[in-house]
C-alpha cells in the first residue's frame, strides 16, 4: 500500500480479495478468518484517521510487537486502532504487511519467500490448473515383469491456436464487466452496515467480459479445445495389476476465455494411465514373488529326478528330490518380479514352483503287476491286490 493509493484503487481490491475469500465461495478452512481480516484492513484503510496512521508507520503500526521506536505508537486511550481483533489487539496473530500489500498488488521480502514454498502467500494470485485425465491401457504378464512402452490416445484441452488463449477475435479485447464496475465481485450491505461479497455473476469474478460479436469461433471464445494426440507412455517393470501411473502436464489445459480473468498462471492437470495386467496361464503373482505349479510323475515322485521348469526368462532343470508330494515346494532366490524402485539383483522376487504328483487314474496289466510287487517288497497290507503275483 502506499500514500498515492486512491480510495477508488482501495475500494477495487477490496472487492477483489473480499470475493475471494467469502465463506460461501472459498471452502478453505482458512478462508472465514482471511475475509474477517480483509473486513477490518478495509475499515481501517477507508477511514481518513486511520489511514494517515498506516501512512505514517506502516502495517508494523498495527502489530505492537512491531511499533517503530521500540514501543507500541498506538498504545494507550489514544489508540485509534483500539476495539479490534479480540483479546490480542487489533492485528493479534495477523501479518498485516500481507494484507495491506494486497489491495495494490505489491509483495513484501517476506511474502515473496513463502510464495515459493508450500505456505505461499494467501493473497497472492491464484494458479489456473486444468482438470486431469485417466485412461486405461492393458498389458501382458511378461509386458508387467519386463517393463514395456505403450503408445495412447487421449484428445486433451489445449490452448486455442486461433486466438492464443484468449477467447478473442483477432484484433478485439474484452471490456469491463458493468454489472460490477470491474471489480469481479458484488457487495450488498446487511444490517448494522456489515458488507457481504459475492461473486459477480456476469464475468464469474474476472472483473471484465468478451463483448459480443468478439468471441473466437475456433474454441467458443473458451480459448481451449480438443486435440486429438498419441503419447508414448513407459511402463516400469515389476507394476502390478490397478496401478496408476502419473504423466506430468499431459492433462486438460486450463479455461483461458470467458469468465477467466486475463493474464492469469496456468497450469495443465496430469494424466494416470490405469494399468490392467492379464492373467498368465502358467505363472500366478504374490506381489513380487510368481508361483509356478510343477506336475510329476509318480514314479518321479518316489524316485527323485529332474524337471524342467519355466521362469521370466526361459526354463531350468530343477531337482526333485526323492519321496516328494503334492504341495511340496522349492524356492528360485531372485527369478521373480522386480520390485518397483530397485535395479540390483536382490530387487527382485523369488519364483516358488509347487509340485503337483501325477497320480494315474487307470493301470495297464503290466503297471499294475509292478506295482503289487512293490507294494509286496514295501509290505503294505492294505494295498488291494488283482493279479496276485506273489
Amino acid at each position: 500500500m502506499t500514500k498515492d493509493s486512491s480510495a477508488s484503487d482501495i475500494k477495487k481490491a477490496y472487492y477483489s480479495l473480499a470475493k475471494k475469500f467469502h465463506p460461501d465461495t472459498n471452502k478453505d478452512a482458512t478462508a472465514k478468518d482471511r475475509f474477517a481480516e480483509v473486513q477490518s484492513a478495509y475499515e481501517i484503510l477507508t477511514d481518513p484517521k486511520k489511514k494517515q496512521q498506516y501512512d505514517q508507520f506502516g502495517a508494523a503500526g498495527f502489530d505492537p510487537s512491531g511499533a517503530p521506536g521500540g514501543g507500541d505508537p498506538f498504545g494507550g486511550a489514544g489508540n485509534p486502532f483500539a476495539g479490534f481483533g479480540g483479546q490480542g489487539g487489533f492485528g493479534a496473530g495477523f501479518n498485516f504487511e500481507d494484507i495491506f500489500s494486497a489491495f495494490t498488488g505489491q509483495q513484501t521480502g517476506q511474502a515473496s519467500g513463502r510464495g515459493r514454498s508450500r505456505g505461499r502467500n494467501p493473497f497472492q494470485q491464484e494458479v489456473l490448473v486444468g482438470d486431469n485425465i485417466e485412461v486405461q491401457t492393458s498389458i501382458s504378464f511378461m509386458e508387467a515383469a519386463k517393463g514395456a512402452t505403450k503408445s495412447i490416445t487421449i484428445t486433451p484441452l489445449v490452448p486455442c491456436n486461433t486466438c492464443s488463449g484468449t477467447g478473442l477475435k483477432q484484433g478485439t479485447k474484452r471490456t469491463e464487466c458493468r454489472s460490477c464496475n470491474g471489480t469481479g465481485a458484488r457487495i450488498h450491505l446487511m444490517q448494522g452496515g456489515f458488507q457481504m461479497a459475492s461473486t459477480c455473476g456476469t464475468c464469474g469474478g474476472s472483473g471484465s467480459t468478451v463483448p459480443k460479436g468478439s468471441e473466437c469461433r475456433s474454441c467458443s471464445s473458451n480459448g481451449v479445445v480438443r486435440e486429438r494426440k498419441t503419447i508414448t507412455v513407459e511402463i516400469p517393470a515389476g507394476i502390478e495389476d490397478g496401478m496408476r501411473l502419473r504423466v506430468d502436464g499431459a492433462g486438460d489445459a486450463p479455461v483461458t476465455g470467458k469468465d477467466t480473468e486475463p493474464g492469469a498462471t496456468t497450469q495443465r492437470g496430469d494424466l494416470y494411465v490405469f494399468v490392467r495386467v492379464a492373467a498368465d496361464p502358467k505363472f500366478k503373482r504374490a506381489g513380487s514373488d510368481i508361483l509356478y505349479t510343477a506336475s510329476i510323475p509318480l514314479t518321479t515322485a518316489l524316485l527323485g529326478g529332474e524337471v524342467r521348469v519355466p521362469t521370466l526368462d526361459g526354463e531350468v532343470n530343477v531337482k526333485v528330490a526323492t519321496g516328494t508330494n503334492t504341495g511340496d515346494r522349492m524356492t528360485l532366490s531372485g527369478m521373480g518380479m522386480k520390485k518397483l524402485g530397485t535395479g540390483r539383483r536382490d530387487g527382485f522376487g523369488d519364483l516358488k514352483v509347487e509340485f503337483r504328483v501325477n497320480m494315474p487314474k487307470y493301470l495297464s496289466a503290466n503297471q499294475r503287476t509292478i506295482i503289487e510287487l512293490l507294494a509286496d517288497e514295501m509290505d503294505d497290507k492294505t494295498a488291494k491286490r488283482v493279479m496276485n503275483v506273489g
